[in-house]
């Protein structure tokens, strides 16, 4: 089973929980996907994207249980990252956990299962 990962702002998780179903953040309906990452890929998205913000989540998804609406595609530095081109259902997640924000970065230890 390979785990991807969604990351979330407060309001944003609280909408997704509140419906069950999201189309994604801001810029995943500005895109037409949603964007996760890999395990390898997730803690710069964090700090790439998410620089400096509390309060944000992070969803664990089996990429295998998307079926073909998921999609590999290139992405920042030529990396194959994956791209939900539906809507993601709450059945689809694995877990949620809080992604802790401590001493100017994001903390992943111990978020993985």
């Amino acid at each position: 089973m390979a785990i991807i990962y969604k990351i979330f702002r407060a309001g944003e998780y609280a909408d997704f929980a509140a419906r069950g179903r999201t189309a994604g953040a801001p810029i995943d309906l500005e895109d037409g996907y949603i964007h996760f990452s890999t395990g390898d890929q997730v803690e710069v998205t964090a700090s790439k994207h998410f620089a400096g913000e509390d309060g944000l989540k992070l969803l664990g998804v089996e990429s295998e249980a998307l079926g073909d609406a998921l999609k590999w595609e290139k992405s920042r530095g030529d990396a194959m990252f994956p791209h939900l081109y539906r809507e993601l259902l709450a059945d689809d997640v694995l877990f949620v956990r809080d992604l802790p924000h401590e001493d100017g970065r994001h903390r992943f230890e111990g978020l993985w299962t």
